[in-house]
C-alpha cells in the first residue's frame, strides 16, 4: 500500500480567510528621529571647542590681571627700581583712545602704517619664498646668494634708515624699503630651512615614479616646506612692524610710529601708551591673519 503523496499548495491557492488576516496586519510605522535639542547641540559644540575656549578664557584672565596690575602701579605711583610716577593709567589711555578714534588724523596714521606694511611685506613674501625655494634646491644658487644674505641679515632696520634715504627719492619709498628688508630675511631663512628638512626618500620615490624636476618641486618640496614658510611669514610680519616703527619715528611724517614719537615730543604720555598699544594690536591682528591663512592652506596640520 503506497503512502499518500505530499502535495505543496501554491500561495495563490491559500484560503481567502488567511489572505484576509495577513492583509489586515498593521504595517510598521517609521517615525522620523527628533532633532537634537538646543542644550544637546550646545554641549556638543562645547566638547568640540573645549580647548579653544579654555585658551581664550585664560587669555582674557591674563589681560585683566595685567590691566589690574598696571592700574595699581600707576595709581599708587610705585617706585621700585622702575618708576611709575609718570606712566599713564589705563583709564587715562582709554580717554585718549576715545578722543583719538574721533580724530581723522589718528585713523590716517593707522591706515598709512597698514598700507606700508602690506606693500613691504607682500614684496618680501613674493621675493623671499621663491628665492628660498630655489636656493634650497640648487646648490650653486645657494653658494652665490647665501654669503651676501648672511652679511646683510644682522644689520638692524634702524641702521638702514640713512642708506634708505640716500637710495630712494621719497620718504615713503624708503620706509617701505626698510619694512621690506625687515621681513625679507626671516622669510628667506625659514623657507631655506624648510627645504633643507625635506626627506630625500620622498624625492627618490617621486623620481622612481617618473616625476620630472618641475613636478618634484611642486608636489614634494613646496608642500613639505609650507610649515616653515608660514613660520617665516609670521616671524617676518613681526619684524616688519618693528622695522616700520623705527623708520616712521626717524624719517616719517605720518604713521603710528610717528604718532607715538610726536606724543613723546609733546609730553603726551597717554598718547605714547595709546600708540604702543595700537602697534601691538595691529601686529597681533596681522599675525593672526597669516596663521589663519596657514590653516586654510595646510588643513592637515593640527592647530
Amino acid at each position: 500500500m503506497s503512502s499518500p503523496a505530499l502535495v505543496r499548495q501554491p500561495e495563490d491557492s491559500m484560503p481567502a480567510t488567511a489572505l484576509a488576516e495577513a492583509g489586515s496586519a498593521p504595517a510598521a510605522i517609521i517615525r522620523p528621529s527628533t532633532p537634537p535639542s538646543l542644550g544637546t547641540f550646545a554641549l556638543r559644540w562645547y566638547r568640540l571647542n573645549r580647548a579653544g575656549l579654555r585658551a581664550a578664557a585664560i587669555g582674557v584672565i591674563s589681560l585683566l590681571a595685567f590691566l589690574l596690575v598696571w592700574h595699581l602701579l600707576t595709581t599708587y605711583r610705585v617706585v621700585f627700581f622702575v618708576r611709575f610716577t609718570n606712566v599713564p593709567s589705563p583709564l587715562a589711555v582709554y580717554d585718549s583712545f576715545i578722543k583719538a578714534i574721533h580724530d581723522p588724523k589718528f585713523l590716517m596714521h593707522i591706515l598709512l602704517s597698514c598700507r606700508r606694511i602690506f606693500i613691504g611685506f607682500s614684496l618680501a613674501a613674493i621675493v623671499g619664498v621663491p628665492l628660498g625655494l630655489i636656493m634650497g634646491r640648487f646648490k650653486l644658487v645657494h653658494e652665490v646668494i647665501f654669503p651676501v644674505a648672511e652679511v646683510l641679515r644682522p644689520i638692524p632696520a634702524i641702521a638702514w634708515v640713512p642708506m634708505a634715504i640716500m637710495l630712494w627719492p621719497t620718504n615713503e619709498q624708503s620706509i617701505v624699503y626698510i619694512t621690506f628688508l625687515g621681513s625679507f630675511f626671516p622669510i628667506l631663512v625659514n623657507t631655506l630651512h624648510g627645504m633643507s628638512l625635506v626627506d630625500p626618500v620622498l624625492v627618490r620615490a617621486a623620481q622612481c615614479l617618473g616625476a620630472r624636476e618641475r613636478s618634484i618641486f611642486r608636489e614634494v618640496y613646496f608642500p613639505a616646506s609650507l610649515p616653515h614658510i608660514f613660520t617665516g611669514l609670521t616671524v617676518g610680519m613681526g619684524v616688519a612692524w618693528v622695522s616700520l616703527i623705527a623708520a616712521e619715528m626717524i624719517s616719517g611724517q605720518y604713521g603710528i610710529g610717528y604718532f607715538t614719537w610726536e606724543a613723546y615730543s609733546l609730553v603726551q604720555y597717554a598718547d605714547i601708551a595709546l600708540g604702543m598699544i595700537a602697534i601691538g594690536v595691529l601686529g597681533l591682528g596681522s599675525s593672526l591673519l597669516i596663521r589663519g591663512a596657514g590653516q586654510l592652506v595646510m588643513p592637515w596640520r593640527s592647530t
